[in-house]
């Protein structure tokens, strides 16, 4: 499964692949939930997080091996461009933060640091990378169980068993840094 070139422009989808029109469309719904919490003005928007992450993604000419598998690309691609632009924020602006809202995803209704949030995953992927690919895959693409098992070829119990271990680890390490 190859990727189509370019996003569709903004309003324009009569031409577009259904595969890609698919994709945006999801891409784009969790660029919204990935935005909504963030109070930085100027701050990125959903279809420009769509987009610079789809540029990225073709930049690296892959061929995807599955739906699953774009989906993964694409989560931890969105998470470079929110950290990027995180990054971008705070050298701007002294002691900027692009705030997030993990709520579903960690099982807290607080705003976490954007940049904390990273770090911690960077950790986590040291000591356990898969776990760290499920909190990634789950919460910057919004894959759910069955679409992350096949991706990492554990069953769907595993990948609900990693989620619950990478939770509570990401609550303890974002929680040191209140």
């Amino acid at each position: 499964m190859s990727a189509p070139a370019n996003p569709p422009e903004e309003g324009s989808r009569e031409g577009a692949d259904p595969l890609w029109s698919a994709l945006y469309d999801r891409l784009k719904s969790i660029a919204v939930a990935q935005l909504a919490a963030e109070f930085s003005p100027g701050a990125l928007q959903p279809t420009a997080l769509v987009n610079e992450a789809w540029l990225r993604m073709a930049d690296l000419k892959l061929q995807w091996e599955s739906h699953g598998h774009f989906l993964a690309m694409a989560s931890r691609v969105m998470r470079r461009v929110l950290v990027d632009q995180a990054r971008a924020s705070k050298a701007g602006k002294r002691d900027a933060r692009l705030r997030v809202t993990l709520t579903s995803q960690l099982g807290n209704e607080s705003a976490v640091d954007l940049l904390d949030v990273h770090e911690a995953l960077k950790a986590l992927t040291v000591e356990d990378p898969r776990k760290a690919q499920v909190i990634e895959m789950h919460y910057f693409g919004g894959m759910t169980y069955p679409e992350i098992a096949p991706v990492l070829a554990v069953s769907e119990a595993t990948v609900k068993r990693d989620l619950r271990t990478a939770r509570a680890w990401l609550t303890a390490e974002l929680s040191s840094h209140r």
